[in-house]
């Protein structure tokens, strides 16, 4: 064990932390982090026009028949052009980790992806990939127009310098005028170029092509078995693993979810961003919720418990720093173990449990704050979903629950060594 930690603190950690501090990265995690809350109010639109209640939908279509359009409106302000937000996000705050204009670069990254998209055959936007399936095109464009953005506001000769007296406002958007030319001319070639070799539609060619063999990949079980390896073998070094794997994470299981509530009950995909909040990540990472009710049950020690009972109220609610750094369980070896197995045992039970159909498919984005078993039924629309993450708690309670007698063990055991060794000292004194 030794060994394996020594050998990870040399060549892991100090990778990890340099990826997880990756400018671009970091502008795509923010960027979503950004358009959460958009995603929260479609995805609320999306449960109460689906709520599983009969009477309530029959009461609703009965008094009110068209009802459920005002819920249509909101995902279509929400979900359906969420690859044009983030876009915005995303370039808005790599400009502004590069001391340039934010707001600039993220309006030209807004205008690149119009111009590469194919017009509806009335001339209108294409509605179906300004959402999730035009999500990976998009952030290529965001990251690509912001690098070439500030590359060329780095060059003198292209920024316009207006007079003193003119508004400073009016003198920013002049002195991107030059750079923002170049880039949508740039954009423009591209989408000329495309057209001219038969891919009319870069979009549609990029989702059949890469896309969706992605998230093919991705949806598998080897694969979220080891996005929750990772992230607990982060954490448990003191790097903030699920920010560290958010913009993947984000990238890769999001649009699942978008796809799985477009289908509705005949959603296939298991594996998506509600999956691993609802059954896996309760309390946060490492299912720590259960840690502290393990602390509860087995724990003879004043230090542990008396943190357990501040660490509690904010893991209710998926906040989970407290334990985190105050147990500890970063760097505390005793844990490294159960921290690392418990999301990977509660992925295959989960895996298993939606894959033979005796709980529905997660089909609803849940805020990240929502309290375990709640979100289980909240994500997946059934009391089935509740009851699973219910067991998956359980599981992950009696999972610590060895390692802690184990941990208190060993404490007792180096206090009695010391005690032996300081009157094996005084006897020698005297």
């Amino acid at each position: 064990m030794k060994a394996l930690m020594n050998f990870l603190e040399k060549y892991f950690v100090p990778v990890a932390a340099r990826v997880g501090a990756q400018r671009h990265l970091v502008a795509i995690r923010d960027g979503f982090v950004a358009i959460m809350p958009l995603m929260i109010v479609g995805s609320l639109a999306v449960l109460v026009n689906n709520l599983p209640i009969p009477v309530f939908q029959h009461f609703m279509t009965a008094h009110f028949s068209t009802w459920k359009s005002l819920g249509g409106y909101i995902w279509t302000g929400t979900y359906a052009v969420m690859a044009v937000a983030v876009t915005f996000s995303i370039s808005y705050n790599l400009a502004r980790s590069r001391d340039k204009d934010g707001l600039a670069a993220a309006l030209l990254a807004f205008v690149s992806i119009i111009v590469i998209s194919q017009p509806t055959a009335d001339g209108g936007l294409p509605l179906g990939w300004l959402g999730s399936q035009g999500l990976f095109i998009d952030i290529v464009v965001a990251l690509v127009v912001t690098e070439l953005f500030c590359w060329l506001m780095g060059n003198p000769k292209l920024v316009i310098k207006m007079p003193e007296g003119v508004p400073p406002s009016v003198a920013k958007s002049f002195a991107s005028l030059f750079p923002g030319i170049i880039i949508v001319v740039i954009f423009g070639i591209v989408k000329f170029l495309t057209v001219a070799i038969g891919v009319p539609d870069v979009y549609q060619w990029v989702f059949h092509v890469i896309q969706a063999p992605l998230m093919g990949l991705s949806n598998t079980l080897p694969a979220a078995i080891l996005m929750v390896f990772l992230i607990s073998l982060l954490w448990f070094f003191g790097l903030h693993g699920a920010n560290i794997m958010l913009p993947i994470m984000t990238s890769l299981y999001l649009p699942a979810l978008m796809s799985n509530m477009q289908a509705g009950v005949h959603a296939h995909y298991i594996f998506t961003t509600s999956f691993f909040d609802a059954f896996v990540n309760m309390g946060g990472s490492g299912t720590s919720l259960a840690l502290l009710v393990a602390i509860f049950i087995a724990s003879k020690s004043a230090h542990y418990r008396d943190l357990a009972k501040m660490a509690f109220a904010p893991g209710i609610f998926n906040i989970n720093e407290p334990v985190m750094f105050g147990l500890p369980v970063v760097l505390n070896p005793m844990l490294f173990i159960p921290f690392i197995l418990v999301p990977v045992v509660l992925v295959i039970i989960s895996w298993a449990a939606t894959a033979i159909g005796l709980v529905p498919h997660t089909m609803i984005l849940m805020p990240w704050t929502t309290p375990p078993i709640i979100g289980g039924m909240l994500v997946t629309q059934s009391i089935r979903g509740g009851i699973l993450a219910l067991f998956n708690f359980c599981v992950a309670v009696a999972i610590y629950l060895p390692f802690i007698k184990l941990g208190e063990s060993a404490k007792v055991k180096a206090i009695e060594a010391q005690s032996e060794a300081a009157h094996h000292h005084a006897t020698q004194s005297t």
